[in-house]
């Protein structure tokens, strides 16, 4: 049954208001599926697995990302996404169907390249309604439409000169005016800032997911930048050899991460190596290389007696004096100033080195000189206890 007007209008006026205030209600339909995915090039000896039973599910009205390095594959789940390669295993799903065996103009997805691949020759507006003339659309509801979609990208001034006439920037926008003018459900984005210039990449950090949010358009952003993925998504995958190593949110992904190859890749990390001295279901208690022990949740499979690694973030560890409360003891090797903040680099009495990051405003910088030994202290749930 459909719904009325009447009862339409609470829910409408809701997403409204949410995205007023900025806030994006991510749907818990599924936009995009991938069920156990696996793509392989070449054969014998030249055998390249790009994706290796890959799954991984992203929901509609999502900004998701896909990171990590070069040779990782996700720019080839993305490619099998858009229809440009086909899986060796497995099934793509779009809104719940399989879509294998569908070319890429057939499915309700569009794509912005790292090149944009505009036409030189035409305006912005002619590229921005190129895609629409081609699906047949008639003239007045693509004159309205690219209205709508410079509007979006704040490109309205600009519609008549020639794209080789304007800065990379706004070509960008413009390629994504023309990605987004069609509607798609899913709008695919292979690392489309790694041309600009970083001031200006960061702004586009922003406009992208403004452009997002105001669409309500499922996203599948691709880059290696990890601060643009925790600047803009909803949600990350990290990617590693052909495996999705962890899906979460930028808090999970940064507060929490799975295994050593997340810490390292996400941010600046210490690894301390630690012993687990008790065990009751989750719980238990850590030895530092200090000697001292801590109360902590230990959700791997390590037992008694087991050696593990902790991911500690530089911004989670205050110095403080060298006495009994402290986890630590070392010796200042190296101050480094930041403007905003100090990095402090610190080797430990166990010989291993550490870095501390503080903010300027708190006044370590002054009071703190190389040579100096200090005391270093962690809260428990700081200390992440990682996958082996």
């Amino acid at each position: 049954m459909r719904p009325t007007r009447s009862a339409a209008l609470p829910a409408l006026r809701e997403d409204r208001a949410n995205r007023a205030w900025g806030l994006n209600i991510v749907s818990a339909a599924v936009a995009v599926e991938a069920k156990n995915v696996s793509k392989i090039f070449g054969a014998g000896v030249g055998e390249v697995r790009a994706l290796d039973n890959v799954s991984v599910t992203i929901r509609q009205n999502e900004f998701f990302t896909l990171l990590g390095p070069s040779g990782c594959g996700k720019t080839t789940l993305l490619r099998l996404i858009a229809g440009f390669e086909m899986p060796t295993e497995g099934s793509i799903l779009l809104d719940g169907e399989e879509v294998a065996h569908l070319p890429p103009f057939k499915r309700h997805v569009n794509t912005v390249f790292q090149n944009y691949a505009l036409f030189p020759h035409m305006t912005v507006a002619q590229n921005v309604a190129f895609g629409l003339e081609m699906l047949g659309k008639g003239k007045a509801e693509v004159q309205q439409t690219v209205a709508a979609m410079l509007k979006l990208v704040r490109m309205e001034e600009l519609k008549d000169r020639r794209t080789s006439q304007i800065s990379g920037g706004q070509q960008q926008r413009v390629a994504l005016a023309r990605a987004l003018a069609p509607r798609p459900k899913v709008l695919l984005l292979d690392e489309p800032l790694s041309a600009l210039d970083l001031k200006l990449r960061k702004e586009m950090q922003i406009e992208l997911k403004r452009m997002q949010l105001e669409t309500g358009i499922t996203f599948i952003f691709v880059t290696h930048d990890q601060e643009e993925a925790l600047t803009m998504s909803d949600r990350i995958a990290v990617m590693s050899k052909g495996n999705i190593l962890q899906v979460g949110s930028p808090t999970e992904i940064y507060e929490h991460p799975a295994d050593r190859f997340v810490a390292d890749f996400i941010g600046e990390t210490n690894f301390i190596e630690a012993e687990v001295t008790e065990r009751i279901g989750d719980d238990g208690r850590i030895k530092l290389p200090s000697g001292i022990q801590v109360p902590h949740k230990v959700t791997t499979s390590a037992g008694v007696g087991s050696r593990v690694t902790l991911a500690i973030r530089p911004e989670r560890i205050d110095l403080v004096k060298a006495d009994a409360d402290a986890h630590f003891t070392g010796k200042v090797s190296n101050i480094v100033y930041f403007g905003t903040d100090t990095t402090f680099h610190i080797d430990l009495e166990s010989g291993q080195g550490v870095t501390v990051r503080m903010q300027n405003r708190l006044g370590h910088r002054d009071v703190l000189q190389v040579g100096d030994v200090v005391g270093l202290r962690v809260e428990p749930e700081a200390m992440q206890v990682l996958r082996d």
